[in-house]
């Protein structure tokens, strides 16, 4: 057979810059396996993301704004492929690996609570040691995630270290995991604003003057500016970084939307019942544990793992409706039935 993988190896290292991380060059996975003859290591991490459960459940989980009745507010899902759009055309223009930014991309946020930011601080505030959507993130593509063949997706080193990287203290190895966190960044911000506008929290004539004149007034023209300015403070260097002023205004927008808009009363009017319902699933379940479908307590059975990371994984793998769904299965009652 012909080995379409290697020509695609010897691609990278004759067409890649210097600072790029090659994929023959990956510190490789947990669990060694046999490579493939067609994809490399990285596009084979970008397709074992992609045929994921959790992948497609984003499509149901929140972005900003809960249960929203219009059909083009963004989801988990719809972010994802943002941060992968915008991850790919820097990764190209600053000739890094594209493979292993997409693939960081679309795994970054697998490990996101129902209910976004909200569901993720509630469960934050329940289980006694913390819940960080990142470390989720990764503990769903090393662990939860399973498939006939193995437990966990078994992903490359720089995969999963982007994916843990792409927020918090820590940050990424390779420039590529850089890519996709300040690409996260770049997406949420522009079109949480997008949808803050479409739900009329805010007018764009309340935007930030001072940075519209440099972002520019339009959705469109401020993530091409900000894409541009990353590439050109980046290209030939060994970082990832935006220009002193236009890095300024991002983080002046980023903190303006968490003053009009992700604390906003009316924004986040549902946000109490949000935590409410994640409240209630994880009291039920650490009082009734073994009503936890049996599949999910058995994979534990190697691992030491307390009962709040079983719970807690229960619940933070759930989608809005679905736990929703469960609250009114469980806490609601039924019309009698003769049987």
């Amino acid at each position: 057979m012909i080995d379409i993988r290697r020509r695609l190896e010897d691609w990278e290292r004759n067409n890649l810059s210097s600072y790029a991380t090659l994929s023959r060059d990956t510190r490789g996975r947990m669990v060694e396996e046999d490579i493939c003859n067609i994809r490399t290591e990285f596009q084979r991490d970008r397709d074992r993301i992609i045929h994921s459960k959790s992948f497609r459940r984003l499509k149901h989980k929140t972005q900003v704004f809960i249960a929203p009745e219009g059909d083009h507010y963004r989801t988990r899902l719809t972010h994802t492929l943002e941060v992968a759009q915008i991850s790919r055309t820097l990764a190209r223009a600053l000739r890094l690996n594209e493979d292993l930014v997409e693939a960081i991309a679309l795994g970054h946020d697998l490990g996101h609570t129902p209910f976004g930011h909200t569901g993720e601080s509630a469960l934050n505030d329940l289980h006694p040691e913390g819940f960080k959507h990142n470390e989720q993130s990764l503990k769903v593509v090393d662990f939860l995630e399973h498939t006939y063949r193995r437990q966990g997706l078994n992903l490359t080193y720089e995969v999963r270290d982007g994916i843990l990287n792409h927020t918090g203290d820590g940050r990424p190895e390779t420039l590529e995991g850089n890519i996709v966190r300040i690409a996260d960044r770049i997406a949420y911000i522009n079109h949480d604003i997008d949808d803050a506008i479409r739900a009329k929290i805010i007018g764009e004539d309340e935007l930030p003057k001072d940075c519209l004149e440099v972002l520019g007034k339009y959705h469109g023209e401020r993530i091409n500016v900000m894409i541009l300015d990353v590439i050109e403070n980046s290209l030939n260097r060994d970082r990832i970084s935006m220009s002193d002023r236009v890095g300024y205004c991002t983080e002046k927008l980023r903190q303006f939307m968490f003053d009009r808009v992700y604390l906003n009363e009316y924004a986040k009017a549902e946000e109490g019942k949000a935590r409410y319902t994640i409240e209630q699933l994880y009291n039920y379940y650490m009082d009734n544990y073994l009503e936890l479908p049996k599949e999910h307590r058995e994979q534990y059975r190697e691992r030491d793992c307390s009962k709040e990371d079983i719970v807690c994984d229960y619940i933070g793998g759930m989608t809005d409706r679905y736990a929703v769904n469960l609250v009114k299965e469980i806490f609601i009652p039924k019309p009698w039935q003769k049987y």
